[in-house]
């Protein structure tokens, strides 16, 4: 990945990271298949109407559509789902531990179904001292419901897998040529019309008490920008990086919820979080290689 790249997997990791906030406030009101669905409702609809003023192009044959559909299930109707589920039972703290896991199984899935983004060495190395540097950060606390509310934990589990599987999907994408926007729009419409009939028939928004206005915030905030603005960039990074860099943004999470917590909130950094922040950096430094490969070159021409 270049510079362009690097800075876009930052923003994305400060929008996903806010999602497990927006979620903590909004799922007190809301159950989870109608938070969902105002999520990417919201999101669907502020995409399609940036589409309109930037006079980008939606493609509208069969082919892109079902691209769509298959995209928003993995991406968002499945994962969204278990994640606010599982958030009902643990705490965001564990959640975001195991969201973490993402690219763990990412670069599983990649080296079975892919022949570009194959399993070395340096990158099963920086997977694993990223993911050390996750835990490290959140600290011992944040695994104490670890054992407990075994089947919220599986869901959030399942939800990271599904992502891995949903990265290598996307990657057709730019093989199609359609726009990064367009496809975030596509699959966000797609899983807003998917989710509907389940919502209407099986929470009934309808009965439900009128939400606060901070549960209200809540859901644009998690439209708007850590869904609609988000998923731009995913999409933006997988054509451009592919589906292993791309998913390396759930280790950036957690670091970036605690250095907006310290700049934000005064929150005070402690010793175990720039210890992990520093694993996270080994770990995507091994992932990326251009240090390895400086250093190895320029013991090369010690050498000779």
């Amino acid at each position: 990945m270049g510079r362009r790249e690097w800075a876009m997997l930052l923003a994305l990791a400060i929008l996903w990271g806010g999602s497990f906030f927006f979620n903590g406030v909004a799922v007190r009101e809301l159950p989870p298949l109608t938070l969902v669905w105002l999520r990417v409702a919201v999101a669907a609809t502020a995409l399609l109407l940036a589409l309109r003023l930037l006079r980008i192009a939606m493609p509208t044959d069969r082919r892109a559509w079902a691209a769509f559909l298959g995209m928003g299930l993995l991406n968002n109707v499945i994962p969204f789902s278990l994640i606010v589920w599982g958030q009902h039972h643990i705490a965001s703290g564990l959640a975001s531990i195991l969201n973490a896991t993402t690219p763990l199984f990412t670069v599983l899935v990649a080296h079975l179904l892919t022949r570009d983004e194959r399993l070395t060495a340096a990158k099963a190395a920086g997977v694993a001292v990223g993911f050390a540097g996750a835990v490290g950060m959140l600290g011992p606390a944040a695994l104490g419901g670890l054992g407990k509310d075994g089947l919220a934990q599986l869901a959030c589990l399942a939800a990271a897998c599904v992502y891995a599987f949903a990265g290598i999907y996307g990657r057709r994408f730019r093989r199609m040529g359609v726009a990064p926007m367009a496809t975030a729009a596509g699959q966000i419409s797609a899983s807003t019309l998917m989710l509907l009939p389940a919502v209407l028939l099986i929470e009934q928004p309808s009965a439900l008490a009128m939400p606060s206005g901070a549960t209200w915030l809540a859901v644009l905030g998690l439209g708007l920008l850590s869904t609609a603005v988000a998923y731009w960039l995913y999409f933006a990074i997988l054509a451009a990086a592919g589906a292993t860099n791309l998913l390396l943004v759930t280790f950036l999470i957690p670091v970036s919820a605690i250095l907006l917590g310290a700049l934000v909130l005064g929150e005070i950094l402690l010793p175990r979080h720039v210890m992990g922040m520093a694993l996270v950096g080994i770990g995507l430094a091994c992932i990326d290689g251009r240090l390895a490969r400086r250093f190895l070159a320029w013991r090369a021409r010690e050498a000779a």
